[in-house]
């Protein structure tokens, strides 16, 4: 029998961009401007990227290496305040393992010009597949992404 294991963890990323928090919800809620800076535009194997933004409504982001078992990105909103409040529950699998689920809140708060973006997540890391410092990694690089992607378009 497989060993069974479930760590669970909290981490807080605080990024602040130069833009109005309109911006940065256009770009976190536009399915066309977040597939710029929120999928991988290195890796060789095409990726699937679906958005229905909306309470409710569910995101999927897969894809991987050519030769690789594809990373699945399963996500539901459960809250979204425009310009304020994205709150949602996800589930990331490699191949046909479920390596973790977690709940992630989005702040956005107008600081001067700009915004000061909270992100927190919840996760349960499942199995030893994965771990929060990874996550959390991974979710740093990716708001260093839309960071970038705020500064080409504004």
């Amino acid at each position: 029998m497989t060993q069974r294991s479930v760590v669970h963890s909290t981490f807080i990323i605080d990024r602040f961009y130069p833009v109005p928090p309109a911006k940065v919800y256009f770009a976190l809620s536009d399915p066309a401007a977040k597939r710029r800076w929120f999928t991988d535009p290195s890796n060789p194997m095409p990726s699937r990227h679906e958005m229905d933004f909306r309470v409710g409504g569910k995101e999927i982001n897969a894809g991987g290496p050519k030769d690789g078992p594809i990373h699945v990105y399963n996500a539901t909103y459960q809250d979204i305040v425009p310009d304020q409040r994205i709150v949602y529950s996800y589930d990331m699998l490699f191949g046909e393992t479920r390596i973790s689920v977690s709940l992630a809140t989005i702040e956005l708060h107008a600081e001067g010009k700009g915004t000061r973006l909270v992100l927190t997540e919840q996760g349960a890391f499942l199995d030893g597949h994965d771990s929060s410092a990874t996550r959390e990694h991974g979710t740093r690089e990716l708001l260093d992404a839309l960071g970038a992607a705020l500064t080409v378009e504004a």
